[in-house]
């Protein structure tokens, strides 16, 4: 089993299915993780939850998911990555306007998968934007592996509403931006 800590914990057992989450560059309020980390009774699936509810509805920072060409590149380097190239098998996507959750089974390191699909989304959205060459994601992503059927179940639906939770749609189904849509 794959382990490394940067700010958070980041456990990866081989051929386990991963929930991935991550941000844009300075979607959250600066000093927000850092005000989280010195509250120590706080686990990493609390602090999760807190920053999810600021980031499903933005008051501040990038929203450059919004952009309908930015989240059409993304979702295709998300799909081209899972069946052209065989890195994963995708279960579930969504992408909001600030941040994207992934539900996969890696076929390659986690970390790599991580890095190469951050890498080439930044790359694209920064290319649609005209802002080449600027930071895009936030470095750091939020990883949790899936233990059992029910969890999996449970996280591939929280994925699939989350554009239902932040109140852009009625029905997950009409969120073209998700694996729901398809």
């Amino acid at each position: 089993m794959a382990f490394y800590k940067r700010n958070l914990p980041h456990w990866h057992p081989e051929g386990k299915c991963i929930f991935l989450t991550w941000r844009l560059c300075g979607s959250l309020p600066v000093g927000f993780v850092r005000g989280l980390r010195l509250n120590a009774k706080l686990k990493p699936a609390q602090e999760f939850r807190l920053a999810e509810e600021l980031l499903d509805r933005p008051s501040q920072g990038p929203l450059w998911l919004k952009n309908p060409a930015v989240a059409d590149a993304v979702i295709k380097l998300l799909l081209q990555a899972a069946s052209e190239f065989r890195r994963y098998d995708l279960h579930a996507y969504s992408v909001m306007a600030n941040h994207v959750h992934v539900l996969l089974t890696p076929l390659a390191r986690i970390r790599n998968l991580t890095r190469a699909l951050k890498g080439l989304t930044a790359q694209a959205g920064n290319r649609i934007l005209r802002r080449t060459g600027q930071r895009f994601w936030h470095d750091e992503s939020f990883d949790h592996w899936v233990r059992n059927e029910g969890q999996f179940a449970r996280v591939k639906n929280y994925i699939e509403h989350n554009p239902v939770k932040a109140g852009l749609v009625v029905k997950a189904e009409d969120w073209p931006w998700s694996s729901a849509s398809k």
